[in-house]
């Protein structure tokens, strides 16, 4: 059996067997959801921009994706720590199929959770624009999980200690989260935080979600998709780069 297809597994049945994690991956944009979407909804639609359910919704999801897929390289640091990522790297198959197993494992459990908030959206009221476009929203969700499941690898694989990641939480992924517009319009930003947005790779994600969903675009779809492929197809690389690198 293939060690990309083990470590995949693995990786999911962690998930399924902690109900824990799956309830507490809802209460966080649950709480966005209903204190944004519904706190701010008014003042959004004075504004003439509509309803912020509708548009916030997304960038929800997004950020869904963006945490749980991160924190693959929260849990490389508990194998490291406990001994499991030892027992694994001396076994007799190319770390990079080990690399490959795990980015797909975190990439698959943060679809899943992804879409379970997308259920939540429904329940609150959101509602695609044309359903015929949900398969291309799942679309820029697998994007999204595999570019920053590869982010989370390669962090995961220089750190030493659990310490070292809140920094990274704190220093990168809440900007990433912050600027990518998944709370707020991207337009007529000061030029300077529209140049930040457009070096942050959640705001092309975030965008390619808002198009297939409700049809507001910023980028272009084609720029989405493109700028998420080739940033997957970078942290990929780079990731299983570290990852051989690992001493055991």
């Amino acid at each position: 059996m293939s060690a990309i297809y083990i470590m995949w597994l693995r990786e999911l049945k962690r998930y399924v067997r902690s109900r824990a994690q799956i309830v507490a991956s809802l209460g966080q944009p649950i709480l966005y959801l209903v204190a944004l979407g519904f706190g701010l909804g008014p003042v959004f639609q004075r504004a003439g921009q509509g309803n912020y359910v509708q548009f916030v919704a997304p960038g929800i999801i997004a950020m869904t994706v963006l945490f749980s897929s991160i924190f693959a390289g929260v849990g490389l640091l508990w194998d490291r720590q406990f001994g499991f990522l030892k027992e694994t790297l001396v076994a007799p198959v190319p770390r990079i199929q080990i690399m490959l197993g795990r980015t797909l494992g975190a990439a698959t459990v943060a679809c899943i959770q992804g879409t379970l908030v997308a259920i939540v959206c429904l329940i609150a009221g959101f509602r695609p624009v044309h359903w015929t476009d949900v398969p291309l929203a799942l679309g820029f969700m697998i994007l999204i999980a595999s570019l920053f499941a590869s982010l989370g690898t390669a962090i995961g694989s220089v750190l030493q200690n659990i310490q070292g990641f809140q920094l990274i939480m704190n220093f990168l992924v809440m900007p990433i989260f912050f600027l990518s517009g998944a709370l707020y319009p991207l337009s007529n930003l000061p030029t300077f935080l529209s140049v930040v947005t457009r070096l942050d790779p959640l705001a092309y994600g975030v965008d390619g979600l808002r198009t297939t969903l409700i049809g507001v675009s910023h980028f272009g779809l084609l720029v989405d998709a493109g700028v998420l492929v080739l940033g997957a197809t970078a942290l990929l690389l780079l990731g299983s780069r570290l990852f051989d690198r690992i001493q055991v």
